[in-house]
């Protein structure tokens, strides 16, 4: 897990994760009270145990507890909170999320919301247009991309979580590519320690 200056959340991020998951920007319960998906409403972390990513329903303050089953967090702007209308897109750090993601290679990138997957397809040259919801043609190296429905309470009128229960499917799911197996040692558990993954990176 690592933590720079003016980030709102820390990101958490090692090599190798089955999957991270990446808003817009923390919300703004999120900001106030440090962890993610806190916002009144929000359904990620019911919904992250409800369709089996998780074994117990995750309390968003207990939000580093993902990084031990493979999952990490992060967002496309990470020095400011709020509402998708309300955030400066000055302030997304695509250059930042792209470098991440190359760094820590995990299997699939999931963007909870349609904003920051828009944002990264442009600028890995993906097309103009809102994305469809679900698995794209893009890929930033070995990593490949999947936009789901917003769990944000505000936008209960777009939810579907059957796109998440693809998610896991495709989580799950055999990869065509080549295997590498590494061992790191990175990360912090959810009791303070540091935590050794052995983990299989996906070549091409």
């Amino acid at each position: 897990m690592t933590r720079e200056k003016g980030h709102i959340l820390p990101d958490v991020l090692a090599p190798g994760l089955r999957i991270v998951f990446c808003g817009s920007a923390a919300g703004h319960k999120s900001a106030r009270i440090g962890a993610y998906y806190a916002g009144p409403g929000n359904k990620f972390w019911p919904t992250l145990h409800r369709v089996g990513f998780t074994p117990r329903l995750i309390a968003p303050p207990d939000y580093r507890a993902v990084l031990e089953l493979g999952i990490g967090l992060t967002d496309l702007c990470k020095t400011g909170f709020g509402n998708d209308v309300e955030l400066d897109p000055a302030h997304d750090d695509v250059a930042g999320l792209l470098r991440k993601i190359r760094r820590y290679r995990p299997r699939v990138l999931a963007f909870t919301a349609k904003r920051p997957a828009a944002v990264v397809l442009r600028a890995l040259g993906a097309g103009k247009k809102p994305p469809a919801y679900g698995l794209q043609d893009a890929t930033i190296g070995a990593t490949r991309l999947f936009v789901l429905t917003s769990p944000s309470g505000r936008a209960g009128a777009f939810w579907d979580e059957q796109v998440w229960q693809e998610l896991v499917r495709l989580a799950e799911s055999p990869s065509p590519s080549r295997e590498r197996r590494s061992c790191i040692q990175d990360g912090v558990s959810a009791n303070g320690r540091a935590t050794t993954w052995c983990s299989s990176s996906k070549t091409i």
